[in-house]
């Protein structure tokens, strides 16, 4: 039997082993998806705190819940480790690593690499490898593929590209979003010829609701990124109507709500401080780096990104504004930073922009603090090393600060507490509404 109709036949008869490189907030959901429809599945990750951590059933990404680890923890049909040379025993390979970006916002590709270079030193014939790492269009045929064949030298020697099976197949994982889970959000697949994607949309299958095979690898790539630019472009399209109408003196949240009235041809989306998450701030750059390699530079999203990263200096702007109109200096101003997570409920921090807020208030002198329920202290980053811990939020801590910017609108937070003692609330999140009466002057939207 052929090596690939043998993995066919795995396949369909839940005998593979599936190897997923890669447990973060993308690859952990996607074993335990793996796992549960019924795949002896492999966790790989150069993280030995995340391996001990799964190996006796620690949560280290909070959403996730308890029952989801122990579940793996408990199985044995799951194994996670850090031994690369174990990805030879696995029939099909996800990658789920991080794609960053370097210091001056070029793609940083170099963890998708090093994990096709791994694959590939232990590559079979009659394997399925499959890159779910958001990457600009033709990543998947160029760069993945090139280092799975040739560039890590031991794997590339002893298969050619007819014996595996490679597709691209984007993640589409939104935290703590309880009502569409990895399973239930629709899985596009794309492969580098029609059999692979033919074989990877059935392998998609045995584990998620829906399956959408597209026709080509370059098709899914570029998919993910329209699905991030998209909203890129349209968060900096209320960021700059929120300056505008500020100067104007007008609420742009009162705007929105009321086009938000019109039954079509319109979708509300709302500003913010910045963008956070782990697609949405960078994914536009891919595309542009992309689109400069083909002579077609992306001018509209290369603006929404300008726009989009202007928004942590023009709230901390506002905010030292404010409170010089109340005689008081940047040097020495004493902020308290609401929500260290970007979004609401979680403690997912990846590229929040609440970082960058408090980096610019201490360059401005001031001393900067955060509180966060869900992000009791800070730890080193790729980009930041605060040293902080969560500031615990009473009236006596409150009134010690000269202002609170609300950065993210976490549910928990005692909002009634804050209208009642704050000296100046900066909201950039619309969440002081319910109190703006009260306040008498003291909240600054921004």
């Amino acid at each position: 039997m052929h090596p690939l109709d043998r993995l066919e036949q795995r396949i369909a008869d839940r005998s593979a082993v599936v190897g997923v490189v890669g447990l973060g907030y993308v690859g952990l959901p996607l074993a335990a998806a793996m796992h549960d429809a019924g795949f002896r599945t492999v966790g790989f990750d150069t993280d030995h705190a995340k391996i001990e951590a799964l190996t006796v059933g620690a949560v280290y990404i909070d959403y996730l819940g308890e029952a989801m680890v122990r579940t793996l923890a408990e199985s044995e049909r799951f194994d996670v480790t850090s031994d690369m040379a174990r990805l030879g025993g696995c029939d099909a390979v996800l990658v789920c690593v991080p794609t960053p970006l370097k210091p001056d916002r070029s793609p940083e590709l170099c963890y998708v690499t090093q994990a096709a270079e791994a694959i590939g030193r232990s590559l079979e014939p009659g394997r399925l490898v499959v890159l779910e790492s958001t990457t600009y269009p033709g990543t998947t045929r160029g760069e993945f593929a090139s280092a799975l064949f040739g560039g890590g030298g031991g794997g590339g020697n002893r298969v050619t590209r007819d014996d595996v099976l490679v597709a691209f197949s984007p993640e589409r994982e939104d935290p703590g979003n309880a009502e569409h889970t990895t399973r239930s959000i629709p899985k596009l697949v794309g492969g580098l010829d029609e059999r692979a994607t033919r074989v990877a949309a059935s392998f998609y299958g045995a584990a998620f609701e829906s399956v959408v095979p597209v026709a080509s690898a370059e098709v899914a790539e570029a998919a993910k990124i329209l699905e991030n630019v998209y909203r890129a472009v349209n968060i900096a399209l209320v960021n700059e109507m929120k300056m505008l109408f500020d100067a104007m003196d007008i609420d742009v949240w009162d705007v929105i709500r009321a086009a938000s009235t019109k039954p079509f041809g319109y979708t509300p989306f709302w500003p913010g401080p910045g963008l956070g998450g782990h697609c949405i701030p960078i994914d536009p750059y891919y595309l542009s780096h992309r689109a400069e390699q083909v002579g077609m530079p992306a001018r509209f999203v290369e603006l929404a990104g300008e726009i989009n990263h202007a928004m942590p200096g023009y709230i901390v702007d506002r905010t030292l504004a404010a409170l010089r109109d109340r005689g008081v200096a940047a040097d020495g101003a004493r902020v308290l930073v609401m929500g260290l997570a970007y979004k609401p409920d979680i403690g997912d921090v990846r590229e929040s922009p609440s970082f960058e807020l408090i980096e610019r208030l201490r360059a401005a002198g001031a001393d900067a603090q955060y509180h966060d329920p869900f992000v009791p202290k800070t730890w080193k980053m790729r980009n930041y090393d605060l040293g902080l811990a969560s500031t615990g939020l009473t009236k006596e801590s409150i009134a010690a600060f000269d202002a609170v910017i609300i950065s993210t609108a976490h549910s928990a937070i005692d909002y009634g507490l804050i209208a009642e003692h704050a000296r100046l609330v900066v909201d950039t999140r619309d969440a002081m509404r319910p109190h703006a009466t009260a306040m008498h002057g003291r909240l600054i939207r921004a």
